[in-house]
């Protein structure tokens, strides 16, 4: 379980999170929804420990993240997978390369035979070919590269995947094929995800429950079509940018 407590954060004058609850149970995917700027990804790096709050408490798993040591929370990351927004891959390594920097378990990773096919199960988890596993970054379009960073994020059979805008940057085909991937990475893996995005139709695709960010707070989570039906105007406002005037009242 993942459990944000009261969590504030700011940079300067500039508040971003503003005293946020949030909560994600395990086995469920939560799309975590809001504008551009508002503070999304600045609450997924909470979780991994990659931004300590100023007030309040992260928790995963019952650990209290900011308080770890440096050896526990290397340990509690090696069960947490993390998506960058533009995949964040190596242009100097190959695809097999990259992905062998996910596996976190050291007697796997030194394993040469492990890593090969651990990085060719990837590949089919991600519907790549292994002959991708030779290839470079540069040789790539968008959406493997996408799917190759959640290959490497899913290497070490992590319990927790963390997509920071998994579909950003992507044509509507190729954002279609990242959210039918990550329903079946959950449905295949039974790993627990948050899945930040400024996309409403495809976080209510991949999301059991929907949170919506803004201006410092969590102002809604619930299912799609809880979210559908709400009467809050922030709520409304961020959904029929997406939906125009024919979401659900």
């Amino acid at each position: 379980m993942i459990e944000l407590r009261k969590v504030h954060k700011r940079f300067g004058d500039n508040i971003v999170l503003d005293g946020v609850d949030f909560a994600v149970q395990d086995g469920e995917t939560v799309a975590l929804l809001g504008p551009s700027g508002v503070g999304k990804s600045v609450l997924l790096k909470h979780i991994n420990g990659l931004i300590h709050p100023d007030a309040g408490e992260v928790f995963v798993d019952g650990q209290p993240v900011a308080l770890l040591g440096r050896k526990d929370l290397a340990k509690l990351r090696t069960r947490i997978g993390y998506v960058f927004q533009f995949g964040a891959l190596f242009d100097s390594m190959s695809v097999e390369e990259n992905i062998k920097l996910g596996i976190t378990d050291e007697a796997c990773s030194s394993d040469g035979d492990y890593c090969r096919d651990r990085v060719r199960q990837c590949l089919d988890l991600v519907n790549l070919s292994p002959e991708t596993a030779e290839k470079f970054p540069a040789d790539l379009s968008g959406g493997m590269k996408k799917r190759v960073g959640i290959a490497r994020a899913i290497a070490g059979q992590p319990t927790y995947l963390l997509y920071d805008e998994p579909t950003s940057g992507l044509d509507p085909v190729n954002a279609d094929i990242i959210d039918a991937l990550i329903e079946k990475l959950q449905d295949e893996l039974g790993v627990t995800g948050i899945v930040v995005s400024h996309d409403v139709r495809g976080s209510f695709r991949v999301g059991n429950r929907v949170a919506l960010l803004t201006d410092g707070k969590i102002r809604m989570v619930g299912t799609p079509d809880e979210m559908r039906d709400s009467t809050d105007p922030a709520v409304r406002r961020f959904l029929e940018r997406d939906f125009g005037t024919h979401v659900a009242t």
